[in-house]
């Protein structure tokens, strides 16, 4: 089950580890992305926090942490090769992988029906 920030940002949650990557409406308002930035392996982020960064033909966007936690894993494939982000955002073109300290926040994001809403 995925759940979803406004902005843009979707989580997939497994036992205490939420992979995180943008959502394919992102890609399709960011273009050919070009460039990704991930955070650091092991960097402590406060929700709502810049912890990547993707460059795209048309502009620069942050990545923002869609909840407290730990980074535990990067997806160096999506640095080397960007448009894997446009060509598979939700599968293989995830960003990094949170281990959450309170996996009830989850809870307070959208669920995919909410998300189709925010997006029309």
């Amino acid at each position: 089950m995925l759940k979803y920030t406004e902005d843009h940002e979707w989580l997939r949650l497994e036992g205490d580890i939420a992979t995180v990557g943008i959502t394919a409406h992102a890609t399709e308002l960011l273009g050919d992305i070009v460039f990704v930035q991930l955070p650091e392996l092991g960097a402590t982020l406060a929700k709502g926090d810049g912890a990547a960064v993707v460059e795209s033909v048309k502009a620069a966007s942050d990545v923002f942490a869609p909840l407290a936690g730990e980074v535990v894993e990067l997806n160096q494939a999506i640095v080397e090769d960007p448009a894997i982000v446009n060509a598979d955002p939700q599968g293989a073109g995830w960003f990094f992988k949170l281990r959450l300290g309170d996996t009830k926040a989850m809870d307070g994001l959208l669920d995919e029906t909410a998300y189709r809403k925010l997006i029309e």
